[in-house]
Order: C-alpha cells, then structure tokens, then sequence
C-alpha cells in the first residue's frame, strides 16, 4: 500500500495539516521526507501520481501553467507532429492539473503542458487527473515527468533548478525533482550563473547539447570580452536563422577562433652575403627584425671579429647619430 501512494506522505492529510507553516520550514521538512525515497521510486512516482485515479475531461481554457516553467520554448516543427499524433490517436497519457492554489475554480498544470497546448489549439477536451498536490509535490512531479521523458535539454534542466533556488526551494527538493548528485546540480548551477541569460535565450533549448559542451562554453565566456564577441554574433540574420543546436555550434566555435592569439605582421625577413675585395673576410647575416646573426669566415674572420666585437660601443653610437640626423633631416 506504501508503494502504491507514493507521494501520499507529501499530498495526504499530513500535508494539509502543514499549509499554516512557514514555507522554508515545510520545504525542509518535505524535501527530508521525499530524499527518503530510493532513486528508482523517484523515477517512477511522477508516473504514478496519474495511474489509478480519475481522469476528467477539462477545458483547456481553465487550465494555467505551471508557477515556474521548464522549458526555454517549443520547437514548433516538433510540435506541430505532436499535435498531429494527438489529433489522429488521442490523448494516450492524462496530464496532471491541481486546483488553482488562488482558489478561482481554475487549475494549474503540474505536467503536460505540450499535451495541453495541443488540445487547446485542436479545440477538444483535454484528459486530466486532478490531485490536490502541494508545492514541493507538485516540484517533484513536474520534474521527474520530463526526465522521465528525457524531454528537457540540459539548459533547460539547469535554468528549471536556478529558478526553484531563487524561489527559495532547497537543493534536496531540486535534486529529488530532476534526479541528480550534489555535483551535477552545481554544475547545472555554475553553468546558469555564468552563462549570461541573453545567450541562452538566443540559444534556445538545444535538446542534443548536452553537459560537457555548455560547461566549454562557459569556460569561453570568462574570458574578458568574450560576452561582448558573443552578443555581436547573435545579433546577426545569419544567427537566428539556424535551428537551436546549430546556433549553439556556431557560437562555441566563433568564440573559440577570438581566443586564439592574432598574429601580428612580422617585419620583413632579410639575409645575404658579403665579402671583402681582398677575400680574407666573408659574412653571411640574417635579420628577422627581432635578432640579427652575423657569421665570419675566411682568413681574416677571427681578427676581424674581435675588432667588431671591441668597438660595439663606438659603432652603435655612431648608428645612433646617423639614425637621429635621418629622423631630423639633417
């Protein structure tokens, strides 16, 4: 009987009898009580908050999302064939809706909002269960139902676990609601805070862009002026035409050719021959404007060397002054 009411500890009387607590009391309380919970019965309680129960067919128009959303945006070629399906066989899965907690006689969508969407735009009922869930069940049961699904990206699950933690949720409810460690929720994390949210917007939900990627491009963004190299590239026609996954593609890429160093024009490269009239002196020399190497040969090249080599001093000056007359005309 415990297994088949899964989250009946968190939807039951008991629940009720905690609506009057402070919430960060009750979102403590509850995430403990639904930690408990083994991994495998997590994945599998969102299901089943929908098996057994009534379903009900609703209006879509009495039906408002979710108080916090899980998805950057829908891709509309894919929902136009979700739509399609629903269409020609039905709706095979009810959604889960809860009793508006403003108490208006509408409802609020927990999980199913594509499903919802679709019915709405049909003009037909959509099949629903109608639960009393509370907040922290209701985090839960959204969570799981799209990772069930494996129907969020990445991002998505990472923007959906930022938003729960600035409305004041703990990381226990959050790790229970997308099934993940205490290191992949901060790298989620990480991700989000660095990532600025005009580039994610501008990304879009790119669903095979997966972890290691996005945390490459975050690497990329610290850099100084890389945000600002970012936005230019998604401002452009070019940019937006591309599907999500290409977009994010482009820009890593971009990002990644502006962090390599630009190489500067060396300056010209020379190296010859000279000889003296008499044979008894060779060089051979080659500038690449940052060095100079001279070489002698032949019978004089050791004298000759160690004259050059004394008077360094003396010839450099004397380079010094003809190079100031040229300057001034002189």
């Amino acid at each position: 009987m415990a297994r088949k009411n899964l989250l009946a500890s968190i939807t039951g009387p008991a629940a009720d009898r905690t609506l009057h607590e402070t919430r960060s009391d009750y979102a403590t309380r509850g995430a403990s009580r639904s930690m408990m919970l083994s991994i495998e019965e997590l994945a599998e309680s969102a299901k089943r908050l929908t098996e057994g129960e009534t379903i009900v067919a609703l209006d879509p128009e009495l039906l408002d999302a979710s108080f916090v959303s899980d998805r950057i945006e829908d891709d509309e070629e894919e929902f136009a064939l979700f739509r399609q399906g629903i269409e020609k066989d039905g709706q095979l899965q009810p959604i889960l809706v809860r009793p508006h907690p403003e108490g208006n006689g509408r409802y609020m969508i927990v999980f199913g909002h594509r499903r919802a969407r679709a019915a709405r735009e049909l003009g037909i009922r959509v099949r629903a269960v109608v639960k009393n869930v509370e907040e922290i069940a209701h985090i839960i049961a959204q969570g799981q139902e799209n990772t069930r699904r494996a129907d969020l990206s990445f991002i998505e699950k990472s923007l959906f676990a930022a938003k729960l933690l600035a409305m004041g949720q703990s990381k226990e409810t959050i790790k229970s609601a997308l099934t993940v460690d205490d290191t992949l929720l901060s790298r989620m994390l990480s991700v989000v805070e660095i990532v600025p949210a005009s580039v994610i917007e501008a990304i879009g939900a790119a669903k095979t862009i997966g972890r290691d990627r996005w945390e490459e491009l975050k690497k990329l963004l610290l850099r100084p002026g890389a945000a600002s190299q970012a936005e230019e590239l998604l401002a452009t026609e070019d940019f937006r035409r591309l599907d999500t996954p290409a977009r994010f593609n482009q820009l890593l890429t971009h990002l990644q050719r502006a962090r390599k160093p630009v190489r500067t024009a060396s300056a010209p490269q020379s190296a010859g021959n000279w000889a003296a009239q008499d044979k008894r002196v060779a060089a051979s020399y080659r500038n690449t404007g940052k060095s100079f190497s001279l070489s002698l040969k032949s019978k004089d090249a050791g004298e000759f060397g160690h004259y050059l080599s004394s008077n360094l001093g003396a010839l450099y000056e004397a380079f010094r002054e003809a190079k100031q007359r040229n300057q001034t005309g002189d």
